[in-house]
């Protein structure tokens, strides 16, 4: 079997990205690897508390590897993180060439990011591209997948969607133009329960505040 890493952001597409690869009979992800900023302690965009992500990690029997950025991080930044993070990977994982990602049809995301794996020798894979999103998301919860909404992009998508569990009434309730899996950046989520958890996490809600006059963010601690 390859050994794959799995770009892991907290989110339901990183977690049926695990799903659909543990499907696979010739791929094993080993690992789990996350961008958190400094002075956050919280996942990069998704704002999900680091001990959260400790408790997904767990929860899928995975370890772990961290790729920590500065605030307002510039794409250097980023790629500097990001291509140290894949070092530790290999000296973890000696062979180790496989790097996979949740995206699932935004054509531009894929095309940077095969350029970037080509640039520091890995292999991409995207188990979930290219599929239907509005199936995708009534899959994912018909087989488990339990998520709260943890960032609302308020120029696309009222911040009272904020906090909302990603359920069959949120995708009823999303307006025309917005994305069933909001592959387009309207929101992001936090995972706490499916089929790729040996067991549910117990989330507390905590306060919704918004950043940067745009982005409302809905807080989750273990309870």
């Amino acid at each position: 079997m390859t050994p794959v890493l799995l770009s892991w952001s907290g989110g339901k597409d990183a977690a049926w990205a695990l799903q659909a690869l543990r499907h696979r009979r010739e791929v094993e992800v080993v690992g789990l690897l996350t961008t958190l900023t400094e002075g956050f302690d919280r996942v990069s965009m998704q704002g999900i508390r680091r001990e959260v992500l400790h408790a997904q990690a767990r929860a899928a029997g995975l370890p772990l590897i961290e790729s920590w950025i500065p605030q307002a991080a510039d794409n250097a930044a980023y790629i500097a993180s990001f291509t140290n993070a894949l070092a530790d990977a290999r000296a973890r994982w000696p062979g180790l060439s496989h790097l996979a990602f949740g995206d699932l049809f935004l054509a531009d995301i894929r095309a940077w990011r095969e350029a970037l794996c080509a640039d520091l020798g890995w292999t991409p894979l995207f188990p979930l591209f290219g599929n239907d999103t509005r199936s995708l998301a009534r899959t994912m919860l018909e087989g488990g997948l339990r998520a709260h909404l943890c960032c609302v992009d308020t120029t696309r998508l009222d911040a009272a969607f904020a906090g909302h569990a990603f359920d069959s009434a949120l995708l009823d309730a999303l307006p025309a133009g917005i994305d069933p899996c909001g592959e387009y950046g309207e929101f992001h989520t936090c995972v706490f329960a499916g089929p790729m958890f040996d067991t549910p996490l117990a989330l507390q809600r905590g306060a919704t505040v918004l950043r940067d006059r745009r982005f409302a963010y809905t807080d989750f601690k273990l309870a």
